[in-house]
C-alpha cells in the first residue's frame, strides 16, 4: 500500500506520510503486544491425556504446566483471551477416537498439547491429521509414532530409542547388575520401551515376561523373577500395574531394584506402593528435572498449584503451550497456519531450556534430547543423574 502511495504522491509529503504511518504501526504493534491480536480472541488449545484414573498422577502436572502458560498469556491480554480445553482420556486408548473427534469438531481448537500416552496417540493422530490440528505430545515416547507420515504429529521430548538404551546403560554401568529380568505390559509404550532396553542389556537378561492392563495378581511372574536370581527388574509400563507389582515383590521378600521408564515417574507410584517398598526404585525420563527449570517457572508453578513442586514434563508442557502462543503472537490463528508455524519453529523454551526444533517426522532435534535417572527417596522422586549418551 505504501509503495502505491509513494508512486502517487512522492516527495516531502510522502516522507511525512511514511513517518506518520510508521508511528501508527508502532502504536498498533504496541497495542497488540498488550491486548493480543483480535484474530486470536476466543481461540482454544486442547490438552489430551489421563486427567483421572490410575495414571493421572503423571499427566495432571503436564496439564497444570500448560494451564500456567495460558493464564500468564491471558493476564497480558485481558481483552483477547484464549482457553485450554481438557480432554480426559483416563489413559485408555479406546477413548481416544471419540475425544479426538470432539476436538476436531470444535473449530476454535487450533492446536493440541498431547496426547500424553503412546497408545492413545496412535488412535487419535489419524483423526487429528484429517482435521489438520497440529499436536505436540509432551510425553508419548514410542518411536514408531513418527513413522506414520502424520504431518500434525510432533514430540516435545526424546523417544524410546534414546530412553531404552539409556536405561540399559544405567543398569549395566551405574548399577553394575549381573542378572536382569524384563517385564512389559504389552502396551504401545511399555512393549516398545522394553524392546529397546533389551537390546542394550543383552546377555544380562535372565528372563522375560508379560503383564497386562488391570492385572492385580503377579504371583506367577514373581516366582520366575526369584527363581532367576535377578537383582534388577526392568519394567516397561505404567504406574497402575507397576505399583501393585512392586508391593507384591516386596511381600515375597524380593530385595532387588525395580527400574522403569517415565511411565512410573509420578506421585502415585510412590503413594500407592508406599515409601518403604518403593524406596530405591529408579525411573528414567527423556527430560531434565522440572524442579531445575529455568526462569521463574518453578516459583510460578508452585504459586498456582498450592506449593506443589512441578513433576516431570510440567515444564515441557509449559513450553509447548508457549510454542502455540508464539504462533498466535505471530498472527497464526488458523489450524493450517499454526501447523505451518510449528514446522519452522526454532526457539528455546523459557522453562526447560530445550530448543524446540522439529524434524520433518515430528521428532525433536536429537541434539536437544537428554535422559535422566530419578530415584524414589524418602517419599519423592529425586533427580539422581543425567545418563551419558552412548
Amino acid at each position: 500500500m505504501r509503495q502505491s502511495l509513494v508512486r502517487m504522491f512522492g516527495g516531502v509529503a510522502i516522507t511525512a506520510l511514511v513517518i506518520g504511518g510508521a508511528t501508527a504501526c508502532k502504536k498498533d504493534s504496541d497495542s497488540d503486544s498488550k491486548t493480543g491480536s483480535s484474530a486470536a480472541c476466543g481461540l482454544k488449545l486442547a490438552f489430551f491425556g489421563a486427567l483421572s484414573g490410575d495414571n493421572a498422577g503423571l499427566v495432571t502436572p503436564m496439564k497444570n504446566g500448560a494451564q500456567l502458560a495460558i493464564d500468564q498469556y491471558n493476564e497480558k491480554h485481558k481483552d483477547c483471551t484464549v482457553a485450554l480445553v481438557p480432554f480426559d482420556s483416563q489413559g485408555a486408548a479406546d477413548k481416544a477416537a471419540g475425544l479426538a473427534t470432539s476436538a476436531a469438531q470444535d473449530t476454535k481448537i487450533v492446536g493440541m498439547i498431547g496426547p500424553a500416552f503412546s497408545g492413545e496417540t496412535e488412535t487419535a493422530e489419524p483423526i487429528l491429521e484429517q482435521a489438520g490440528i497440529g499436536a505436540i505430545s509432551p510425553s508419548a515416547t514410542r518411536p514408531s509414532l513418527s513413522t506414520k507420515g502424520w504431518k500434525v504429529f510432533h514430540r516435545g521430548v526424546g523417544n524410546d530409542l534414546s530412553q531404552g538404551p539409556a536405561a540399559a546403560s544405567y543398569i549395566k554401568n551405574v548399577m553394575k547388575a549381573q542378572k536382569v529380568f524384563v517385564v512389559d505390559d504389552q502396551s504401545a509404550y511399555g512393549a516398545g520401551l522394553a524392546d529397546e532396553a533389551k537390546k542394550g542389556l543383552g546377555s544380562l537378561i535372565v528372563g522375560t515376561d508379560k503383564s497386562q492392563d488391570k492385572q492385580t495378581d503377579f504371583a506367577a511372574t514373581i516366582t520366575k523373577i526369584k527363581t532367576s536370581g535377578a537383582t534388577v527388574l526392568f519394567y516397561g509400563g505404567y504406574t497402575a500395574e507397576a505399583s501393585l507389582f512392586l508391593k507384591q515383590l516386596r511381600a515375597a521378600s524380593w530385595t532387588g531394584t525395580m527400574v522403569g521408564g517415565d511411565g512410573i515417574n509420578d506421585t502415585n507410584m510412590i503413594k500407592v506402593t508406599g515409601d518403604k517398598d518403593v524406596e530405591g526404585t529408579i525411573a528414567t525420563c527423556p527430560c531434565a528435572p522440572a524442579t531445575a527449570a529455568k526462569g521463574t517457572f518453578v516459583s510460578d508453578y508452585k504459586a498456582k498449584n498450592g506449593g506443589a513442586d512441578p513433576a516431570v514434563y510440567a515444564d515441557v508442557s509449559y513450553d509447548l503451550a508457549n510454542v502455540f502462543l508464539d504462533a498466535f503472537a505471530a498472527g497464526k490463528t488458523s489450524r493450517a497456519d499454526v501447523l505451518a508455524f510449528l514446522g519452522s519453529y526454532n526457539k528455546t523454551g523459557p522453562a526447560s531450556g530445550v530448543t524446540y526444533k522439529w524434524e520433518s517426522t515430528g521428532e525433536l532435534d536429537p541434539t536437544q534430547v537428554k535422559v535422566w535417572a530419578y530415584e524414589a527417596k524418602a517419599g519423592n522422586w529425586v533427580p539422581k543423574q543425567e545418563i551419558p549418551k552412548g
